[in-house]
């Protein structure tokens, strides 16, 4: 009888995998997603920020695009701490992690 529950266990299980589990917090909401490329006019650089998710569960890779949203999250929430209210992706996600530069704009 045990193994007829696994399945149905796994069944159960794996749409939660693809799932998107980090909330944006309040600061965090007035952080602008800007375009991968050149620096933003009239911004100051105040650093990097570097973020990690599960891309994976067990043999299940994670849907691409909740992954980036996830990423994107995290960014934005840490970005007031750093502080920043942009941030622009260095590059794409890798195995989970993806990097930010992070900016202070406007005045």
């Amino acid at each position: 009888m045990p193994h007829t529950r696994l399945p149905l266990l796994f069944a159960l299980l794996l749409p939660l995998a693809a799932c998107t589990w980090v909330p944006i917090q309040p600061e965090a909401k007035q952080v602008r997603v800007i375009p991968a490329g050149e620096a933003p006019a009239g911004c100051t650089r105040q650093g990097e920020i570097e973020v990690s998710v599960k891309h994976s569960v067990a043999f299940y890779e994670r849907n691409a695009v909740k992954v980036r949203d996830e990423l994107e999250t995290l960014a934005r929430n840490e970005a007031p701490g750093v502080p920043a209210n942009t941030i622009q992706p260095l590059g794409e996600p890798t195995g989970g992690t993806q990097r930010f530069a992070a900016w202070r704009c406007g005045g």
